[in-house]
């Protein structure tokens, strides 16, 4: 087997991004498995990199050359660092849909900031689904202890009702059913949540969500030979007996599903999303302004997400 070619961009230059990057760089373990290569800054590497003496190569960094080093403020929201973290994503999605990487795995960009350089979109998930001109995708947040898949991420809660229906359900189904099939090895066990508190309790709360649309798409996932179970109330679907019996969970909306995941594995869950040409993993946490370039940011997330985009990146040699 052949060592994979992963992609990892920066991130935001004034987070957490660099710092993590350079441990990823200096980890042998994770060279190991693969060959990473930052998309990023040159000059930003090397100032963080001497401020915190942590090694650094620079033939391990696809440099951008999109910023000075020397005028990056640590922890402060700048629109230059949005503009470069953008073009920074931008660049690894044109290098995996040449071929020259195997996959694409992101440190954290900052929305406020790239927001300020004119790119108003919610998070890296909706630049690779456009990018890439998905014809589906979706979220999928997944650690030892839970996994979860999202059919609508990020949008204010008034808006979530209105965009659920049985073929967004259907795709984030079967999209999830055959990430975990990689993963799992096996034909994956999957569980659906309600939307609405007691799921619904036979249409009392809601507007029938669950009848209407979370029911029939579970319907039709099993008669497409996918296993899985509910509605089920949302506030008892994590519990410990229900997590060790199932492999994915398939929530209605963001906090759904981020809130358990980020109470049991805030160092360790990854964000990947499903439905692209080319894989993609992410850290899930943000750029972590308070503690940029002081030594502090654990890349432990860093890592498993570019351990997950090797495993499933993996091809065989010649």
């Amino acid at each position: 087997m052949s060592k994979p070619r992963i992609a990892v961009t920066m991130g935001d230059p004034a987070g957490i991004g660099p710092e993590i990057c350079l441990r990823l760089l200096a980890n042998s373990e994770i060279k190991d498995i693969c060959t990473p290569l930052v998309f990023g800054d040159v000059s930003v590497l090397e100032r963080v990199s001497q401020k915190l003496a942590l090694p650094f190569d620079p033939r391990d960094v696809r440099d951008l050359d999109l910023l000075e080093g020397e005028t990056i403020v640590p922890g402060a929201l700048d629109a230059r660092c949005g503009e470069a973290a953008y073009r920074y994503v931008l660049a690894a999605i044109d290098a995996g849909l040449a071929g020259d990487v195997d996959a694409i795995a992101t440190a954290p960009l900052n929305k406020e900031a790239m927001h300020a350089a004119g790119h108003k979109y919610p998070g890296h998930t909706e630049i690779f689904a456009e990018r890439m001109k998905a014809e589906r995708s979706c979220m999928m947040l997944t650690s030892p202890e839970l996994t979860c898949s999202f059919a609508t991420v990020h949008v204010g809660y008034l808006e979530v009702p209105g965009l659920l229906n049985v073929p967004r359900l259907l795709d984030v189904i079967e999209l999830t059913a055959d990430a975990m099939r990689r993963i799992r090895g096996r034909e994956p066990k999957l569980l659906a949540c309600g939307l609405n508190p007691h799921a619904g309790e036979n249409g009392l709360f809601g507007e029938r969500e669950e009848e209407r649309i979370i029911i029939p798409a579970i319907l039709e996932a099993r008669a497409r030979g996918i296993t899985i179970e509910g509605p089920l109330p949302p506030d008892t679907a994590f519990l410990p007996w229900r997590r060790q019996s199932t492999d994915a969970f398939i929530c209605m909306y963001h906090d759904q599903g981020h809130i358990p995941l980020k109470a049991l594995a805030f160092d360790t869950a990854i964000n990947t999303t499903l439905g692209l040409p080319v894989i993609r993993t992410s850290v899930d946490h943000g750029t972590a302004f308070d503690i940029a370039w002081q030594g502090k940011a654990s890349p432990n997330s860093l890592f498993e997400a570019v351990t997950l985009a090797a495993k499933l990146s993996r091809r065989p040699t010649g």
